[in-house]
């Protein structure tokens, strides 16, 4: 936004006391000359309803395909104010995948998403885990980003070790769609064909 400046702002001391006065005033003979940059209207930009429609539900029950196909893999999602959330569970493969819909009703670029997958908002993410560690980030030139982690989690069994691969890709001007998949760690070779089939372009850090 471009900044407004004024110019040339004129004040005249004329005194106001009685009997004559030596000192001559100068007379003003042509009018000031105001020099103002151009004034660009600021432009608000229009905000769509942060509230789910069906098509964001279907989208996000779409978007994996059968890649996470019943039975072995159990599903559930929830909607809620700017986004729609779906999740899968395989006890046997003991590993969770989740995908979201995410709304910004304003729109976003990439600035906006930098600050949005930031430490705050992997803390939130992993609230429930007893640790986690970034590993990596990276993104491709048409915006699709990988954020790789491990994390420890405890159960009745003691703590285990996941790797964690989280993806965002810029889907419309106002959604990005998010996967998030958590695997054992020895479960490396598994992660890996779950990543190629989920986004082949990208499917780990260099």
């Amino acid at each position: 936004m471009k900044n407004i400046f004024l110019a040339l702002l004129l004040l005249f001391l004329i005194s106001a006391c009685g009997g004559k006065v030596n000192t001559a005033v100068p007379i003003l003979t042509e009018p000031p000359i105001v020099v103002a940059s151009e004034i660009s209207p600021k432009v608000t930009p229009v905000c769509i309803s942060s509230e789910p429609a069906q098509g964001d539900i279907d989208r996000a029950l779409s978007f994996t395909g059968e890649l996470f196909g019943a039975p072995e893999w159990i599903r559930s999602y929830t909607v809620s104010d700017g986004r729609v959330s779906v999740f899968w569970s395989n006890d046997p493969l003991h590993t969770v995948a989740v995908e979201e819909a995410l709304i910004f009703p304003c729109g976003y670029e990439e600035p906006d998403l930098d600050n949005y997958f930031s430490d705050d908002n992997w803390k939130v993410i992993f609230g429930n885990y007893k640790s986690y560690d970034a590993v990596s980030a990276c993104k491709t030139n048409d915006g699709l980003r990988l954020y790789q982690f491990k994390a420890t989690v405890t159960d009745a069994k003691g703590d285990a070790e996941y790797a964690i691969k989280y993806w965002a890709k810029n889907d419309t001007d106002t959604r990005v769609l998010s996967t998030m998949i958590v695997f054992p760690v020895e479960s490396q070779s598994l992660m890996d064909e779950y990543s190629t089939r989920l986004f082949p372009n990208l499917t780990s850090c260099p």
